[in-house]
Protein backbone atom coordinates (compact mmCIF):
# COMPACT_ATOMS: atom_id res chain seq x y z
CA UNK A 1 0.00 0.00 0.00
CA UNK A 2 1.27 3.50 -0.81
CA UNK A 3 1.81 5.73 2.17
CA UNK A 4 -0.18 8.97 2.37
CA UNK A 5 2.07 12.03 2.28
CA UNK A 6 1.99 14.39 5.20
CA UNK A 7 0.85 17.95 4.72
CA UNK A 8 4.00 20.10 4.63
CA UNK A 9 4.58 22.83 7.15
CA UNK A 10 4.62 26.51 6.18
CA UNK A 11 8.39 26.46 6.30
CA UNK A 12 8.71 23.41 4.05
CA UNK A 13 9.00 23.85 0.30
CA UNK A 14 6.14 22.80 -1.95
CA UNK A 15 6.55 19.13 -2.83
CA UNK A 16 5.03 17.18 -5.67
CA UNK A 17 3.52 14.71 -3.19
CA UNK A 18 1.33 17.47 -1.77
CA UNK A 19 -1.62 16.39 -3.92
CA UNK A 20 -4.39 17.09 -1.44
CA UNK A 21 -3.82 20.75 -0.65
CA UNK A 22 -2.65 22.21 -3.96
CA UNK A 23 -4.54 22.88 -7.18
CA UNK A 24 -2.67 21.10 -9.95
CA UNK A 25 -2.12 23.06 -13.18
CA UNK A 26 -1.43 20.26 -15.71
CA UNK A 27 -4.52 18.68 -17.31
CA UNK A 28 -4.58 15.43 -19.33
CA UNK A 29 -4.60 17.53 -22.51
CA UNK A 30 -1.57 19.55 -21.39
CA UNK A 31 0.30 16.43 -20.26
CA UNK A 32 -0.31 14.71 -23.60
CA UNK A 33 0.80 17.78 -25.54
CA UNK A 34 3.89 17.95 -23.33
CA UNK A 35 4.82 14.42 -24.43
CA UNK A 36 4.20 15.28 -28.09
CA UNK A 37 6.14 18.55 -27.83
CA UNK A 38 9.12 16.84 -26.18
CA UNK A 39 9.22 14.11 -28.80
CA UNK A 40 8.60 16.01 -32.04
CA UNK A 41 11.58 18.27 -32.46
CA UNK A 42 15.28 18.12 -33.04
CA UNK A 43 15.61 14.39 -33.76
CA UNK A 44 13.06 13.96 -36.51
CA UNK A 45 14.15 17.14 -38.30
CA UNK A 46 17.89 16.42 -38.15
CA UNK A 47 18.93 12.77 -37.73
CA UNK A 48 17.88 11.06 -40.98
CA UNK A 49 21.03 12.26 -42.77
CA UNK A 50 23.19 10.89 -39.96
CA UNK A 51 21.44 7.50 -40.09
CA UNK A 52 22.03 7.26 -43.84
CA UNK A 53 25.81 7.47 -43.31
CA UNK A 54 25.75 3.98 -41.76
CA UNK A 55 22.44 2.42 -42.91
CA UNK A 56 22.21 3.23 -46.61
CA UNK A 57 18.93 1.68 -47.80
CA UNK A 58 15.58 3.53 -47.35
CA UNK A 59 13.64 0.42 -46.17
CA UNK A 60 16.25 -0.22 -43.45
CA UNK A 61 16.00 3.40 -42.34
CA UNK A 62 12.21 3.22 -42.15
CA UNK A 63 12.56 -0.02 -40.19
CA UNK A 64 14.74 1.88 -37.72
CA UNK A 65 11.87 4.28 -37.06
CA UNK A 66 9.34 1.47 -36.68
CA UNK A 67 11.53 -0.42 -34.18
CA UNK A 68 12.24 2.84 -32.33
CA UNK A 69 8.51 3.62 -32.12
CA UNK A 70 7.66 0.16 -30.80
CA UNK A 71 10.40 0.47 -28.18
CA UNK A 72 9.26 3.94 -27.10
CA UNK A 73 5.64 2.76 -26.79
CA UNK A 74 6.67 -0.19 -24.60
CA UNK A 75 8.75 2.19 -22.47
CA UNK A 76 5.80 4.57 -22.13
CA UNK A 77 3.62 1.73 -20.85
CA UNK A 78 6.25 0.87 -18.22
CA UNK A 79 6.54 4.49 -17.08
CA UNK A 80 2.75 4.66 -16.97
CA UNK A 81 2.65 1.83 -14.42
CA UNK A 82 5.46 3.32 -12.32
CA UNK A 83 4.05 6.84 -12.53
CA UNK A 84 0.62 5.70 -11.35
CA UNK A 85 2.27 4.02 -8.34
CA UNK A 86 4.58 6.99 -7.60
CA UNK A 87 2.86 10.17 -8.90
CA UNK A 88 5.71 12.51 -8.12
CA UNK A 89 7.53 14.95 -10.40
CA UNK A 90 11.10 14.12 -11.35
CA UNK A 91 10.91 11.27 -13.87
CA UNK A 92 13.45 8.53 -13.19
CA UNK A 93 14.69 10.21 -10.00
CA UNK A 94 11.83 9.12 -7.67
CA UNK A 95 11.38 5.80 -9.49
CA UNK A 96 14.99 4.63 -9.18
CA UNK A 97 15.28 6.05 -5.64
CA UNK A 98 12.42 3.86 -4.41
CA UNK A 99 12.97 0.79 -6.58
CA UNK A 100 16.72 0.40 -6.04
CA UNK A 101 18.39 2.95 -3.74
CA UNK A 102 18.42 6.77 -3.31
CA UNK A 103 21.90 6.75 -4.88
CA UNK A 104 20.47 5.35 -8.12
CA UNK A 105 17.88 8.12 -8.20
CA UNK A 106 20.53 10.74 -7.52
CA UNK A 107 22.68 9.44 -10.39
CA UNK A 108 19.75 9.61 -12.79
CA UNK A 109 18.88 13.11 -11.56
CA UNK A 110 22.39 14.42 -12.17
CA UNK A 111 22.48 12.74 -15.58
CA UNK A 112 19.12 14.30 -16.36
CA UNK A 113 20.41 17.81 -15.67
CA UNK A 114 23.16 17.38 -18.27
CA UNK A 115 22.19 14.56 -20.68
CA UNK A 116 18.44 14.44 -20.11
CA UNK A 117 17.63 18.08 -20.66
CA UNK A 118 20.68 20.36 -20.79
CA UNK A 119 22.20 18.61 -23.81
CA UNK A 120 18.90 18.09 -25.71
CA UNK A 121 18.06 21.77 -25.18
CA UNK A 122 21.47 22.59 -26.64
CA UNK A 123 20.83 20.23 -29.57
CA UNK A 124 17.47 21.86 -30.30
CA UNK A 125 19.09 25.30 -30.13
CA UNK A 126 21.87 24.22 -32.53
CA UNK A 127 19.30 22.75 -34.95
CA UNK A 128 17.23 25.92 -34.70
CA UNK A 129 20.31 27.94 -35.60
CA UNK A 130 20.96 25.74 -38.66
CA UNK A 131 17.42 26.14 -39.94
CA UNK A 132 17.36 29.89 -39.30
CA UNK A 133 20.65 30.25 -41.16
CA UNK A 134 19.12 28.42 -44.14
CA UNK A 135 16.48 31.19 -44.34
CA UNK A 136 18.68 34.11 -43.24
CA UNK A 137 22.24 33.30 -44.40
CA UNK A 138 23.81 36.21 -42.53
CA UNK A 139 22.52 35.20 -39.11
CA UNK A 140 24.79 33.84 -36.38
CA UNK A 141 23.28 30.42 -35.72
CA UNK A 142 24.80 30.04 -32.24
CA UNK A 143 23.60 33.46 -31.09
CA UNK A 144 20.12 32.72 -32.46
CA UNK A 145 19.86 29.46 -30.53
CA UNK A 146 21.14 30.94 -27.27
CA UNK A 147 18.76 33.90 -27.55
CA UNK A 148 15.75 31.58 -27.88
CA UNK A 149 16.88 29.61 -24.80
CA UNK A 150 17.08 32.86 -22.81
CA UNK A 151 13.63 34.08 -23.89
CA UNK A 152 11.93 30.75 -23.16
CA UNK A 153 13.65 30.57 -19.77
CA UNK A 154 12.10 33.92 -18.83
CA UNK A 155 8.65 32.71 -19.97
CA UNK A 156 8.80 29.60 -17.78
CA UNK A 157 10.02 31.63 -14.82
CA UNK A 158 6.78 33.62 -14.83
CA UNK A 159 4.18 31.00 -13.92
CA UNK A 160 3.55 27.28 -14.38
CA UNK A 161 0.05 27.78 -15.82
CA UNK A 162 1.26 30.50 -18.19
CA UNK A 163 4.04 28.16 -19.32
CA UNK A 164 1.46 25.40 -19.96
CA UNK A 165 -0.72 27.70 -22.05
CA UNK A 166 2.27 28.89 -24.08
CA UNK A 167 3.31 25.28 -24.54
CA UNK A 168 -0.14 24.16 -25.71
CA UNK A 169 -0.39 26.87 -28.40
CA UNK A 170 3.03 26.11 -29.88
CA UNK A 171 2.53 22.35 -29.75
CA UNK A 172 -0.84 22.54 -31.52
CA UNK A 173 0.85 24.60 -34.25
CA UNK A 174 3.61 22.00 -34.51
CA UNK A 175 1.13 19.15 -34.94
CA UNK A 176 -0.65 21.07 -37.70
CA UNK A 177 2.69 21.71 -39.44
CA UNK A 178 3.61 18.00 -39.37
CA UNK A 179 0.23 16.90 -40.76
CA UNK A 180 0.28 19.50 -43.56
CA UNK A 181 3.91 18.70 -44.43
CA UNK A 182 3.14 14.96 -44.74
CA UNK A 183 0.04 15.59 -46.88
CA UNK A 184 1.90 18.00 -49.18
CA UNK A 185 4.84 15.61 -49.46
CA UNK A 186 2.68 12.97 -51.13
CA UNK A 187 1.89 15.56 -53.85
CA UNK A 188 5.52 16.37 -54.69
CA UNK A 189 6.03 16.91 -58.46
CA UNK A 190 9.22 14.81 -58.72
CA UNK A 191 8.98 11.91 -56.24
CA UNK A 192 11.81 9.49 -55.59
CA UNK A 193 11.26 5.77 -55.86
CA UNK A 194 11.23 4.37 -52.33
CA UNK A 195 11.39 0.58 -52.18
CA UNK A 196 9.83 -0.64 -48.93
CA UNK A 197 11.51 -4.05 -48.91
CA UNK A 198 14.78 -5.11 -50.55
CA UNK A 199 15.15 -8.54 -48.96
CA UNK A 200 18.22 -7.96 -46.77
CA UNK A 201 16.51 -6.00 -43.99
CA UNK A 202 16.54 -8.90 -41.50
CA UNK A 203 20.31 -9.22 -41.88
CA UNK A 204 20.70 -5.45 -41.53
CA UNK A 205 18.75 -5.41 -38.25
CA UNK A 206 21.43 -7.50 -36.52
CA UNK A 207 24.35 -5.46 -37.85
CA UNK A 208 26.44 -3.03 -35.75
CA UNK A 209 25.54 -0.23 -38.18
CA UNK A 210 21.82 -0.69 -37.46
CA UNK A 211 22.41 -0.65 -33.69
CA UNK A 212 24.50 2.53 -33.87
CA UNK A 213 21.98 4.23 -36.18
CA UNK A 214 19.26 3.28 -33.70
CA UNK A 215 20.78 5.68 -31.18
CA UNK A 216 19.78 8.59 -33.45
CA UNK A 217 16.24 7.23 -33.63
CA UNK A 218 16.23 6.65 -29.88
CA UNK A 219 17.17 10.28 -29.36
CA UNK A 220 14.42 11.41 -31.74
CA UNK A 221 11.89 9.40 -29.72
CA UNK A 222 13.23 10.67 -26.39
CA UNK A 223 10.56 12.64 -24.62
CA UNK A 224 8.04 9.79 -24.56
CA UNK A 225 8.38 9.93 -20.76
CA UNK A 226 8.01 13.73 -20.51
CA UNK A 227 4.81 13.91 -18.48
CA UNK A 228 6.42 11.68 -15.83
CA UNK A 229 8.72 14.61 -15.03
CA UNK A 230 5.76 16.78 -13.99
CA UNK A 231 3.64 13.96 -12.52
CA UNK A 232 3.21 15.79 -9.23
CA UNK A 233 1.53 18.67 -11.09
CA UNK A 234 -0.77 16.47 -13.22
CA UNK A 235 -4.45 16.29 -12.29
CA UNK A 236 -5.50 12.70 -11.35
CA UNK A 237 -2.03 11.33 -12.17
CA UNK A 238 -2.98 7.69 -11.51
CA UNK A 239 -5.21 7.87 -14.62
CA UNK A 240 -4.01 10.85 -16.68
CA UNK A 241 -0.28 10.13 -16.51
CA UNK A 242 -0.32 6.71 -18.25
CA UNK A 243 -2.91 7.90 -20.78
CA UNK A 244 -0.81 10.95 -21.69
CA UNK A 245 2.30 8.78 -22.09
CA UNK A 246 0.97 6.16 -24.44
CA UNK A 247 -1.42 8.40 -26.46
CA UNK A 248 1.35 10.93 -27.07
CA UNK A 249 3.90 8.25 -27.94
CA UNK A 250 1.58 6.39 -30.33
CA UNK A 251 0.66 9.59 -32.18
CA UNK A 252 4.27 10.67 -32.58
CA UNK A 253 5.42 7.21 -33.71
CA UNK A 254 2.95 7.27 -36.60
CA UNK A 255 3.99 10.83 -37.52
CA UNK A 256 7.70 9.91 -37.46
CA UNK A 257 7.41 6.97 -39.84
CA UNK A 258 5.32 8.99 -42.29
CA UNK A 259 7.54 12.08 -42.05
CA UNK A 260 10.75 10.14 -42.72
CA UNK A 261 9.06 8.41 -45.64
CA UNK A 262 8.28 11.88 -47.04
CA UNK A 263 11.92 12.96 -46.65
CA UNK A 264 13.04 9.89 -48.63
CA UNK A 265 10.17 10.29 -51.11
CA UNK A 266 11.01 13.91 -51.96
CA UNK A 267 14.84 14.07 -51.89
CA UNK A 268 17.47 11.66 -53.33
CA UNK A 269 19.27 9.64 -50.66
CA UNK A 270 22.70 10.94 -51.69
CA UNK A 271 21.58 14.54 -51.05
CA UNK A 272 20.23 13.69 -47.59
CA UNK A 273 23.26 11.68 -46.40
CA UNK A 274 25.23 13.53 -43.74
CA UNK A 275 22.94 16.60 -43.69
CA UNK A 276 21.32 18.05 -40.58
CA UNK A 277 18.74 20.27 -42.32
CA UNK A 278 16.91 17.39 -44.07
CA UNK A 279 13.48 18.99 -43.57
CA UNK A 280 14.65 22.12 -45.42
CA UNK A 281 15.81 20.02 -48.38
CA UNK A 282 12.49 18.20 -48.44
CA UNK A 283 10.49 21.43 -48.17
CA UNK A 284 12.47 22.91 -51.07
CA UNK A 285 11.63 19.87 -53.21
CA UNK A 286 7.91 20.13 -52.35
CA UNK A 287 7.27 23.88 -52.20
CA UNK A 288 10.17 25.44 -54.11
CA UNK A 289 12.73 27.83 -52.65
CA UNK A 290 10.26 30.51 -51.46
CA UNK A 291 7.88 27.97 -49.97
CA UNK A 292 10.79 26.16 -48.32
CA UNK A 293 11.75 29.32 -46.48
CA UNK A 294 8.24 29.67 -45.09
CA UNK A 295 8.12 26.01 -44.06
CA UNK A 296 11.56 26.30 -42.50
CA UNK A 297 10.39 29.23 -40.40
CA UNK A 298 7.49 27.06 -39.24
CA UNK A 299 9.98 24.30 -38.37
CA UNK A 300 11.87 26.86 -36.31
CA UNK A 301 8.63 27.55 -34.40
CA UNK A 302 8.24 23.78 -33.91
CA UNK A 303 11.74 23.66 -32.44
CA UNK A 304 10.76 26.55 -30.14
CA UNK A 305 7.97 24.30 -28.84
CA UNK A 306 10.49 21.51 -28.23
CA UNK A 307 12.82 23.86 -26.36
CA UNK A 308 9.92 25.21 -24.32
CA UNK A 309 8.72 21.75 -23.28
CA UNK A 310 12.19 20.68 -22.10
CA UNK A 311 12.80 23.95 -20.24
CA UNK A 312 9.47 23.33 -18.51
CA UNK A 313 9.96 19.64 -17.63
CA UNK A 314 13.70 19.38 -16.88
CA UNK A 315 13.96 21.61 -13.80
CA UNK A 316 11.38 19.46 -11.97
CA UNK A 317 14.08 16.82 -11.54
CA UNK A 318 16.45 19.27 -9.89
CA UNK A 319 13.57 20.62 -7.80
CA UNK A 320 12.74 17.11 -6.53
CA UNK A 321 16.40 16.54 -5.63
CA UNK A 322 16.44 19.86 -3.78
CA UNK A 323 13.45 18.77 -1.71
CA UNK A 324 15.28 15.62 -0.63
CA UNK A 325 18.89 16.73 -0.14
CA UNK A 326 19.94 19.54 2.21
CA UNK A 327 22.90 20.68 0.10
CA UNK A 328 20.61 21.19 -2.91
CA UNK A 329 17.65 22.81 -1.12
CA UNK A 330 18.14 26.07 -3.06
CA UNK A 331 16.81 24.33 -6.18
CA UNK A 332 13.55 23.39 -4.43
CA UNK A 333 12.53 27.03 -3.99
CA UNK A 334 9.64 28.23 -6.15
CA UNK A 335 8.26 31.68 -6.91
CA UNK A 336 4.63 32.72 -6.48
CA UNK A 337 3.76 31.20 -9.84
CA UNK A 338 5.06 27.78 -8.77
CA UNK A 339 8.15 27.87 -10.99
CA UNK A 340 11.39 26.43 -9.48
CA UNK A 341 13.48 29.51 -10.27
CA UNK A 342 17.01 28.32 -9.50
CA UNK A 343 16.40 24.90 -11.06
CA UNK A 344 15.23 26.56 -14.29
CA UNK A 345 18.27 28.87 -14.34
CA UNK A 346 20.67 25.97 -13.72
CA UNK A 347 19.12 23.92 -16.54
CA UNK A 348 19.31 26.76 -19.04
CA UNK A 349 22.89 27.65 -18.05
CA UNK A 350 24.03 24.07 -18.75
CA UNK A 351 22.22 24.14 -22.11
CA UNK A 352 23.81 27.44 -23.15
CA UNK A 353 27.28 26.20 -22.21
CA UNK A 354 26.87 23.04 -24.30
CA UNK A 355 25.36 24.92 -27.24
CA UNK A 356 28.34 27.24 -27.38
CA UNK A 357 31.13 24.69 -26.85
CA UNK A 358 30.06 21.35 -28.40
CA UNK A 359 29.26 19.87 -31.80
CA UNK A 360 25.87 18.41 -32.75
CA UNK A 361 26.95 14.81 -33.43
CA UNK A 362 29.11 14.52 -30.30
CA UNK A 363 26.30 15.74 -28.04
CA UNK A 364 23.75 13.49 -29.73
CA UNK A 365 25.69 10.24 -29.24
CA UNK A 366 26.45 11.09 -25.60
CA UNK A 367 22.80 11.92 -24.94
CA UNK A 368 21.57 8.74 -26.63
CA UNK A 369 23.76 6.47 -24.55
CA UNK A 370 23.16 8.18 -21.21
CA UNK A 371 19.38 8.52 -21.52
CA UNK A 372 19.01 4.94 -22.72
CA UNK A 373 21.05 3.63 -19.78
CA UNK A 374 18.79 5.17 -17.12
CA UNK A 375 15.56 4.47 -19.02
CA UNK A 376 16.73 0.82 -19.24
CA UNK A 377 17.12 0.67 -15.45
CA UNK A 378 13.71 2.28 -14.96
CA UNK A 379 11.84 -0.16 -17.22
CA UNK A 380 13.72 -3.02 -15.53
CA UNK A 381 12.22 -1.65 -12.31
CA UNK A 382 8.77 -2.85 -13.41
CA UNK A 383 10.04 -6.44 -13.14
CA UNK A 384 11.75 -5.66 -9.83
CA UNK A 385 8.58 -4.24 -8.26
CA UNK A 386 6.39 -7.05 -9.58
CA UNK A 387 8.68 -9.50 -7.73
CA UNK A 388 9.48 -7.47 -4.61
CA UNK A 389 6.11 -5.76 -4.07
CA UNK A 390 3.45 -7.89 -5.77
CA UNK A 391 0.70 -6.67 -3.44
CA UNK A 392 0.99 -2.89 -3.83
CA UNK A 393 -1.87 -1.02 -5.46
CA UNK A 394 -1.30 -0.48 -9.18
CA UNK A 395 -3.86 2.01 -10.56
CA UNK A 396 -2.53 1.19 -14.04
CA UNK A 397 -0.91 -2.08 -15.13
CA UNK A 398 1.10 -2.00 -18.32
CA UNK A 399 -0.36 -3.91 -21.22
CA UNK A 400 1.33 -7.06 -22.47
CA UNK A 401 3.49 -7.68 -19.39
CA UNK A 402 6.05 -9.30 -19.42
CA UNK A 403 6.49 -9.19 -23.23
CA UNK A 404 6.30 -5.40 -23.66
CA UNK A 405 8.95 -4.45 -21.05
CA UNK A 406 11.14 -7.34 -22.20
CA UNK A 407 11.00 -6.05 -25.79
CA UNK A 408 12.12 -2.61 -24.61
CA UNK A 409 14.99 -4.08 -22.58
CA UNK A 410 16.22 -6.33 -25.40
CA UNK A 411 16.22 -3.57 -28.03
CA UNK A 412 17.85 -0.95 -25.84
CA UNK A 413 20.29 -3.33 -24.14
CA UNK A 414 21.47 -4.47 -27.57
CA UNK A 415 21.91 -0.84 -28.64
CA UNK A 416 23.90 0.01 -25.50
CA UNK A 417 26.28 -2.92 -26.06
CA UNK A 418 27.01 -1.90 -29.65
CA UNK A 419 27.47 1.73 -28.67
CA UNK A 420 30.10 0.74 -26.12
CA UNK A 421 31.92 -1.20 -28.86
CA UNK A 422 31.46 1.13 -31.84
CA UNK A 423 31.42 4.55 -30.10
CA UNK A 424 33.50 4.04 -26.96
CA UNK A 425 34.35 7.69 -26.25
CA UNK A 426 30.84 9.20 -25.92
CA UNK A 427 29.72 6.05 -24.12
CA UNK A 428 32.62 6.42 -21.69
CA UNK A 429 31.64 10.05 -21.10
CA UNK A 430 28.13 8.85 -20.24
CA UNK A 431 29.53 6.37 -17.73
CA UNK A 432 31.82 9.09 -16.37
CA UNK A 433 28.76 11.28 -15.80
CA UNK A 434 27.23 8.53 -13.67
CA UNK A 435 30.52 8.00 -11.80
CA UNK A 436 30.89 11.70 -11.03
CA UNK A 437 27.30 11.81 -9.79
CA UNK A 438 28.01 8.91 -7.44
CA UNK A 439 30.90 10.87 -5.92
CA UNK A 440 28.62 13.88 -5.46
CA UNK A 441 26.04 11.67 -3.77
CA UNK A 442 28.59 10.46 -1.25
CA UNK A 443 29.57 14.06 -0.49
CA UNK A 444 26.15 15.73 -0.51
CA UNK A 445 23.45 13.19 0.21
CA UNK A 446 22.23 14.17 3.64
CA UNK A 447 18.42 13.92 3.40
CA UNK A 448 16.27 16.95 4.14
CA UNK A 449 13.89 16.78 7.10
CA UNK A 450 10.99 17.36 4.70
CA UNK A 451 12.29 14.86 2.16
CA UNK A 452 9.54 13.26 0.11
CA UNK A 453 11.66 10.50 -1.40
CA UNK A 454 11.19 8.37 1.68
CA UNK A 455 10.08 4.78 1.15
CA UNK A 456 6.65 5.02 -0.49
CA UNK A 457 5.79 1.33 -0.15
CA UNK A 458 4.52 -0.33 2.99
Amino acid sequence: MISEPERPSKEAPYTAYDTKYQRKPVTLFSATLLVIANMIGTGVFTTLGLQLTSVHSPPSVLLLWIVGGMSAFCGALAYGELGAIMPRSGGEYPYLSNIYHPAAGFLSGCASIVAGFGAPIALAAIALGHYMQAVFPGINKTAAGVTVIAVLTMIHLVDVRFGCQFQNVFTASKILLIVVFIAAGFCTPNPQQVVLWEGNEVETIFSPAFAVALVYVSYAYSGWNASAYVAGEVQKPERNLPVSLFVGTLFVSICYVLLNFIFLYTVPVEQLTGRIDVAYLSAKAVFGLSGARIVTLLICLALVSTLSSMIMAGPRVTQAMGEDIVALKLFAKTNRGGSPVYAVLLQSSVAVLLAVTSTFNAILTYVGFTLTLFAFLTVLGVFVLRVRKPGIKRPFKMWGYPVTPAFYLVVNGWMLCYLLIERPFPSAVGLLTAGSALLLYILLARPAKTSSSREVFK
